[in-house]
């Protein structure tokens, strides 16, 4: 009876020093409570039971994302800060889980002709123009239209010549949380002169969580091709196949895989910041774009878009001098992003169509879905 009582006692123990399960700890909302240019901004939380999303009308960016592990153990799972101010005054990653544009990506020398028209834009990137310019659409202010348990609505117009673009561009973007496990957004736009409109959105996702690497995550991709890129990380205007490349993503496997290969790609972008071809037979389709798993964890998401390309970054510039809203610096290669987009520089590219060009008598939408869902523990 001892003997039995003594097993039974060390199970207990067992137990209680087993790994304690992590829950969702909430940003506090007065932490982005402020004004900039006199517009109020608030951090609004959404929840659907299963993932917890923090999100903030300054830049619509997603501030905080929790979901569980295949052990019931929640962590967040995209880059942030937990301080309004730390975005405000930023000396890190400028585009942490925000919406950007008028036009996502990099446009080359900072200028694109529309109409015959020559616009001059400003170079917050070298020579070039990346994610909109100074302003864009993380730096600024948008107005919440609706907001209850699960959706978020906001809308903004960017003011003709604002950052260089022509024509007013009046944008609605929502953010949903399903009962599914899907974060839909959806944008919406029109303009009154012709112009650029690509938006994309640019959380940083890390399925381990802050402070861990994202190169033992494994990534498959719905592509053949890509657009190359050259030492400036601009695109030539060409595809190429990934087959026998480190960019062959058509069956899944690590990231760190072929990161650190001898690939002249590889070497421009110090690693992965490219654009895919997403395959389907129409452009304008919605399609599967990509799956990323953590095995450890078995947390997985899935990438869906109605756009043609798919931009992976691999986090090649973080440098850890920032800390995240969780404390540990904010590393190389530890976060990665997924956008859906327009090809990049399409404006100045022929061979990259569609343009990313809005006209008056036309309406923009675009729909991104990130599906989440956790794999069963694999036993051993």
């Amino acid at each position: 009876m001892k003997k039995a009582l003594s097993i039974f006692a060390m199970a207990l123990l067992l137990v209680s020093c087993g790994p304690k399960k992590k829950e969702v700890k909430l940003i506090p909302a007065e932490n982005f409570n402020t004004e900039v240019d006199g517009r109020q901004v608030s951090l609004y939380t959404l929840h659907n039971g299963f993932l917890t999303m923090q999100v903030t009308n300054y830049g619509g960016r997603v501030v905080a994302l929790w979901m569980p592990d295949n052990r019931g153990s929640f962590e967040d799972i995209v880059l942030g800060y937990d301080h309004i101010d730390k975005y405000l005054n930023n000396s890190g990653e400028r585009y942490l889980g925000a919406v950007v544009g008028r036009c996502a990506n990099r446009i080359s020398n900072a200028t694109f002709t529309l109409d015959g028209v020559e616009y001059q834009l400003p170079n917050n990137d070298g020579e070039n123009t990346l994610h909109g310019g100074l302003i864009g659409a993380d730096k600024r202010v948008w107005e919440v239209v609706s907001v209850n348990d699960s959706v978020i609505k906001m809308h903004t117009v960017f003011a003709d010549g604002e950052d260089g673009f022509p024509g007013n561009l009046d944008m609605t973007m929502s953010y949903t949380l399903t009962h599914d496990n899907q974060f839909q957004i959806r944008y919406a736009a029109t303009t009154d002169a012709p112009t650029l409109c690509n938006f994309s959105h640019h959380s940083f996702f890390n399925l381990k969580g802050e402070g861990n690497t994202i190169l033992d995550h494994e990534l498959q991709i719905n592509s053949r091709y890509m657009t190359t890129i050259d030492d400036k990380i601009l695109t030539t205007g060409k595809f190429s196949g990934v087959k026998g490349t480190p960019f062959d993503f058509r069956e899944k496997h690590r990231i760190g895989e072929n990161i650190g290969a001898d690939d002249e790609q590889i070497r421009n972008a110090k690693g992965y910041d490219h654009n895919w071809i997403v395959d389907k037979n129409d452009p304008k389709a919605y399609a599967w774009n990509a799956t990323l798993t953590e095995p450890a964890s078995g947390r997985e998401l899935q990438v869906w878009s109605d756009q043609v390309g798919l931009q992976f970054y691999s986090g090649n510039f973080f440098d850890g001098k920032c800390k995240g809203k969780h404390g540990k610096a904010l590393g190389y290669r530890e976060g990665l992003a997924l956008e859906t987009q327009y090809f990049p520089d399409a404006v100045n590219h022929e061979s990259l169509a569609p343009v990313p060009v809005l006209n008056p008598d036309e309406e923009y939408h675009q729909l991104c879905i990130y599906k989440f869902a956790v794999l069963p523990k694999e036993k051993k």
